[in-house]
């Protein structure tokens, strides 16, 4: 048993100070606490914190919205296919059901937790309009695998969208939702796909609460204004106005573009994310920090983690998966449960798409994606933010070596 007095050790809190509580309650305040001037400053800040060429981004209530907006802005519809990871969260696929085009899930590589690059150029038909490759844990996929694919592949890219011509090629549209503060080769995450979408939810590294931010690289021939508009009006309802916007002297008359969505930010989620903005480097340097206190507590035990810190990639460590070499999915579901009784919640990422309903329902098997089911099997991931301190993590290494060395 170990001799450390028992802890209670959650998942991921949301690490709130008074600074954020303080300028929320300026927001709340300030008399404007929908999308207004706070939405606007925090799209400028994580534009530049992105390294974004146009200086631009788009500010929204949640990933999952600014991954949609982004197959729309892209025209992608009824009769196109989108291809995916069968390892990854709903989100990343329900999207692409969301607006009629076909989900087409591409298994892992082999030891992997991303997708299977020749199965993924091989699922290239005249079809496809778009990959949206999932940068799982923060970790950056291999973009420039995924790059030299839609290049080989231009000859059967068939566009059917002004800017699908201009891109003219399969687009290149990022779930980063774990991501904000990763980079590739140099390169933010942000500005290194056509597209990249990210998560600022409470469980994230950088939150809003609720919330998340569109991106793109500017495309040759396509005004950068244009796309910002059309998010925007994809967001409100199809409006050219925002409320902002409406409050000029007798500037009320506004037109409906299209029968669309409501899926913005407000200035008082904007109030958190601001505070965090300028908290977040520090946020970033702490994950790395518990991540290499991790990694140097497991060494020597038949696990396999997910490296966030190469000569190719820096993670924005926002998941610690270790993989439970040797277990079985039953075995692992018990290793979590004596971790829970220890004070430790762990969790899963993810269960396979197939293993749930809705894409079992849409005619997806587990069995043709056997190297994502080996992946989630055995893997478990262990708690990591900011809100713990080194006694912490000491103590979930210890209480890992004594379930593992139990179960063993």
């Amino acid at each position: 048993m170990s001799s450390m007095k028992e802890r209670k050790i959650p998942f991921s809190p949301p690490d709130i100070t008074e600074e954020e509580i303080a300028e929320v309650s300026n927001a709340l305040r300030s008399g404007w606490i929908t999308t207004g001037p706070r939405t606007k400053q925090l799209e400028k800040e994580v534009a530049i914190f992105c390294e974004s060429s146009n200086g631009m981004a788009v500010c929204l209530n949640s990933a999952t919205a600014a991954l949609e907006l982004s197959l729309r802005v892209l025209g992608i519809g009824v009769g196109d296919e989108v291809i995916t990871s069968a390892y990854t969260y709903t989100a990343s696929a329900s999207v692409i059901d969301h607006v009629g085009a076909k989900i087409v899930l591409i298994d892992t590589k082999p030891g992997s937790y991303e997708m299977d690059y020749d199965q993924l150029e091989q699922a290239i038909s005249t079809r496809t309009k778009a990959i949206i490759p999932v940068d799982l844990g923060g970790v950056p996929c291999d973009y420039d695998c995924l790059f030299d694919i839609v290049e080989r592949q231009r000859e059967k890219f068939l566009p059917r969208t002004e800017i699908q011509r201009k891109i003219g090629r399969v687009a290149i549209v990022a779930d980063g939702a774990h991501a904000f503060g990763a980079s590739y080769k140099g390169k933010k995450i942000g500005s290194v796909a056509d597209f990249t979408s990210f998560s600022f939810h409470a469980v994230k590294n950088f939150t809003t609460a609720e919330g998340g931010a569109a991106l793109w690289k500017s495309i040759p021939g396509v005004d950068d204004a244009e796309i910002y508009h059309e998010y925007q009006l994809l967001s409100l309802h199809g409006q050219n106005k925002d409320a902002l916007a409406k409050t000029k002297l007798g500037a009320w008359e506004y037109d409906i573009k299209g029968t669309y969505y409501k899926c913005n930010m407000t200035d008082v989620l904007a109030a958190i994310g601001l505070v965090q903005m300028r908290r977040y480097s520090g946020l970033l340097l702490c994950r790395s920090e518990i991540i290499a206190q991790y990694d140097k507590g497991l060494k020597g035990l038949p696990v396999e983690v997910l490296p966030h810190f190469t000569d190719v990639a820096q993670g924005s460590g926002h998941l610690y998966l270790v993989r439970l070499l040797g277990f079985d999915e039953k075995k692992r579901n018990l290793f979590i449960e004596k971790m829970a009784e220890k004070g430790v919640a762990t969790n899963v990422h993810y269960k396979p798409l197939p293993l749930h309903t809705a894409y079992k329902n849409l005619g997806f098997d587990i069995t043709a994606y056997p190297n994502a089911y080996a992946q989630y099997a055995n893997e478990v991931t262990l708690p990591l933010h900011t809100s713990l301190t080194d006694e912490d993590v000491d103590y979930v290494i210890s209480v890992f070596r004594e379930v593992y060395q139990e179960l063993s």
